[in-house]
């Protein structure tokens, strides 16, 4: 379980996230939603420990995560292209990863194999640099790479950006197996509405940094999001 308590960011006195209390459940899709602005990304980078909290803690599974490491050998996540190594071949980078998840060479070589359809074959064995790819293709081999090791926890920053429409769904189909065959928690945020409700049981709608929804995911709430998010375009009209 993820617990939030208390837990605020602020830049040069400038609030960009406020959340009082969260949790979110072993094994759940929680989905995170909002404007750009909101304080999804601030989210996810202080559960990864990538900035640190103005007040408050995030805890993973019971570790405060500003003050141990001991979450990181459960925990995977893509945010964005950064966390690749672009002078690396896919294979090597996935090797890599391997490596720190304690896997072989041999074990990596089988794990990619349920990629394929994935990868459309414009990923392995192409003898180019990361930083070469297109960044839909850098894109598969983050998410891919989040994966190795069967993580406990997976965290995924707009996970659809960049990527074909073909790719779109076997991502969610991807996504939406993952989690109910390894029992993982899945964090995804996401500008697509829709990607988001057919991957994620719960969502979160952040707006200034605030929780403000907080719903189960139904046959409803798609049109609920688009009529929230068309509310706020109203009101700025």
């Amino acid at each position: 379980m993820i617990q939030i308590e208390n837990l605020s960011k602020t830049y040069q006195k400038h609030p960009v996230l406020s959340i009082d209390n969260l949790q979110i459940n072993a094994g759940e899709s929680f989905g995170l939603v909002g404007n750009n602005g909101a304080g999804k990304t601030t989210l996810f980078s202080l559960l990864l420990d990538l900035i640190q909290p103005t007040t408050g803690f995030i805890k993973n599974k019971t570790i405060q995560v500003d003050k141990s490491e001991d979450w990181k050998p459960f925990t995977a996540s893509f945010i964005d292209e950064s966390f690749l190594i672009g002078y690396l071949t896919p294979e090597e980078y996935f090797y890599f990863i391997g490596d720190l998840r304690g896997q072989n060479k041999a074990d990596i070589d089988q794990f990619l194999k349920q990629f394929e359809d994935l990868f459309n074959g414009e990923i392995l064995q192409q003898k180019k640099y990361l930083r070469d790819l297109s960044k839909g293709n850098q894109k598969k081999v983050g998410l891919v790479a989040a994966l190795i090791g069967r993580p406990e926890v997976i965290i995924l920053d707009e996970p659809f950006a960049n990527l074909d429409p073909t790719t779109q769904i076997r991502l969610k189909r991807l996504l939406k197996s993952w989690v109910e065959k390894e029992k993982v928690t899945l964090l995804v945020s996401s500008h697509d509405l829709t990607h988001v409700t057919e991957v994620c049981k719960r969502i979160v709608v952040l707006e200034k940094g605030e929780v403000i929804r907080d719903v189960q995911t139904s046959e409803t709430t798609l049109r609920e999001l688009e009529s929230y998010f068309a509310g706020e375009l109203e009101e700025e009209e």
